[in-house]
């Protein structure tokens, strides 16, 4: 019964992209970006540049956030090879002041499929004007 069900799963395509030499790979630039100080109540944006360098059409399948406090956005189109894309991720500063690390998970049809991209910094209240 397993063997059957691997079988079944193999003919509708749920094997790893990373069997496939034609592969796309998407390549950030950076994944990790330090915003510093920023101030509370407020919203900071970064956008991790990317680039397929594979030899098939990159899908994006979801960007999904560590909170709710992390908004990302990515394209939704497919990226061919060689071409660039961008994935924008807002963080919305209104916790308590201090250090924050969140994440956005990249999911696509890559050789590496899964990709982790992390935000991080120091959020501190105006009147310390210890903000850049």
């Amino acid at each position: 019964m397993f063997a059957c069900c691997l079988l079944v799963a193999k003919s509708f395509g749920q094997e790893p992209e990373k069997d496939n030499p034609n592969a796309p790979e998407i390549t950030f630039e950076a994944t990790e970006h330090d915003f510093g100080k920023v101030l509370l109540n407020g919203l900071v944006e970064h956008e991790f540049n990317f680039t397929n360098t594979g030899k098939e059409p990159l899908i994006i399948h979801s960007c999904s956030a560590s909170c709710g406090c992390t908004t990302p956005s990515c394209p939704k189109d497919p990226i061919k090879p060689g071409e660039k894309g961008t994935v924008k991720v807002k963080y919305n500063t209104t916790s308590s002041a201090g250090v924050f690390n969140k994440y956005v998970t990249v999911s696509s049809n890559a050789k590496n499929s899964s990709v982790r991209l992390s935000i991080k910094g120091e959020m501190v209240k105006a009147e310390t004007e210890e903000a850049k």
